[in-house]
């Protein structure tokens, strides 16, 4: 099933890690600058996230014992500070995700990576260590930024798209895991309406968009692969959204077969398993 298959610890199945990406109001600010600030609506839309939706997504977390990864802009974080707290406490792993989630294609590398060192400030004087992963803002990562973060000593990257398990970028800087995200694991397609993104699609019901996430895992766990959900708090962590991403949850943790963890504890993995890994090799200077 697949070319390069890893094996998992102590005997589970498949492996999966739920990451969320913390976006909140930075999407309308970075989108809309010039009136950021009157336009309340997606604004309040976008803080929904770590003021609401977190607590309720890391009680079931805490419920079900899992430990897990967020993924925060620097901006966030620091607007933030009690979700970030809140993550901590209950030792979650929180990813580099740019500083305000500007798309690094929009402006120059020399700006970006002032920005990158910007947010990698911030992670370190909030959470007292370097960030282990990074998550390129709407994927879009760069052969520059695939740089930055081999010389920072990233462990992996999860922006893209050439494999169904990890699998190793390697540069003449040296190399990176790459965890693999697809659209069709990310809850923005049957979730998100906002048109101040220009952005306007049918919003899906709750178990008709969570319904792609379950048969996404049940083709994982068959096939003895990965599987890793992309949500966003603001989207799936609202009330019915949620219950049924919740249900989805419990029953992948009763089934005790499947290493439910973090994106840290994929790639540690992962990457011990180097010699059988895919290799991608990208020439970029």
């Amino acid at each position: 099933m697949f070319l390069h298959p890893i094996s998992w610890p102590n005997g589970k199945k498949c492996a999966a890690s739920v990451t969320f990406d913390i976006d909140a109001d930075s999407l309308v600010r970075v989108g809309k600058p010039k009136d950021a600030e009157l336009r309340l609506q997606p604004i309040s839309m976008g803080r929904y996230g770590p003021t609401v939706a977190v607590p309720r997504i890391l009680d079931t977390y805490r419920r079900l014992e899992l430990t897990q990864t967020f993924f925060m802009p620097g901006w966030v974080m620091e607007q933030y500070p009690e979700t970030v707290e809140a993550i901590l406490k209950d030792g979650h792993e929180i990813g580099h995700h740019s500083w305000a989630h500007e798309d690094p294609l929009e402006h120059s590398d020399e700006i970006e990576a002032e920005l990158f060192g910007r947010a990698l400030d911030t992670h370190v004087k909030m959470t007292g260590r370097k960030p282990r992963g990074y998550r390129a803002p709407v994927y879009s990562i760069t052969p520059a930024i695939v740089n930055r973060l081999i010389e920072h000593g990233f462990l992996y990257d999860s922006s893209m798209m050439a494999d169904d398990l990890p699998y190793e970028v390697v540069t003449n800087r040296g190399s990176i895991i790459e965890i693999p995200p697809h659209w069709g694991t990310d809850d923005w397609p049957p979730f998100a309406h906002m048109g101040e993104l220009d952005y306007i699609m049918p919003v899906r019901g709750p178990s008709d968009g969570i319904k792609a996430f379950i048969e996404e895992f049940d083709a994982m766990y068959e096939a003895g692969g990965f599987y890793m959900p992309v949500l966003h708090p603001f989207l799936t962590g609202r009330l019915a959204r949620w219950r049924e991403m919740e249900h989805h949850l419990e029953r992948i943790v009763e089934q005790g077969d499947v290493w439910l963890t973090s994106m840290q504890e994929i790639a540690e993995h992962s990457k011990a398993q180097a010699s059988n890994l895919r290799q991608e090799t990208l020439d970029i200077g």
